[in-house]
């Protein structure tokens, strides 16, 4: 009886150990939801263990959390964020990508990885912000140049008016200057 007993405390801490180990997850995926600027959703089958090892480290160095993550779970954290219009990715083998900054890297780098290793990596969609993307979205978000690369087309875009309104100003001034120069050398020769 006593032995008894005492398998059923130890299988009741496992339990409680694995109910901890679940709301850590939960938790850890709720922050990260909350966080992220795009979570992007990925179905890795078919990705070796070294493709995974080296897709995980392409994302960590540009700051991309990468988990694999039960789909229950996910749905709780989804849940719990705030964030249930991303329910319809939780399907099938799952891991997320979180962008905290950048939102194009993310795609820009799973997509490159796909293209570059031929890998059976496919992205099901996304979240950005509180919009649900599609996957072609998402690729379509990887097209898009980066951050300082808009910027100075911005600035080339803002600045170009200028330079048509100093060339339509500054035509006469130089016009007058011409014939001012050919009377001098006129005179000059005369």
């Amino acid at each position: 009886m006593a032995q008894g007993l005492f398998i059923s405390i130890i299988e009741g801490k496992k339990a409680m150990l694995k109910k901890k180990e679940k709301e850590k997850i939960i938790n850890d995926l709720t922050d990260s939801l909350l966080k992220c600027t795009i979570a992007i959703a990925t179905d890795y089958r078919g990705l070796t263990a070294k493709e995974m090892v080296l897709l995980r480290r392409q994302l960590r160095a540009s700051g991309i959390d990468y988990r694999v993550a039960k789909n229950t779970l996910t749905k709780f954290a989804a849940d719990k964020s705030g964030r249930k219009q991303m329910e319809p990715l939780l399907s099938g083998p799952l891991a997320m990508a979180f962008g905290f900054d950048d939102v194009i890297k993310p795609a820009k780098i799973l997509n490159d990885f796909i293209r570059s290793s031929g890998s059976a990596l496919q992205i099901r969609g996304g979240l950005l912000g509180g919009r649900l993307l599609t996957a072609k979205e998402v690729t379509d978000l990887a097209s898009i140049p980066p951050k300082k690369i808009l910027a100075s087309q911005l600035v080339g875009q803002l600045m170009a008016p200028l330079y048509s309104l100093h060339a339509v100003l500054s035509a006469p001034l130089r016009g007058l200057a011409y014939v001012l120069q050919a009377r001098v050398r006129q005179m000059e020769g005369g």
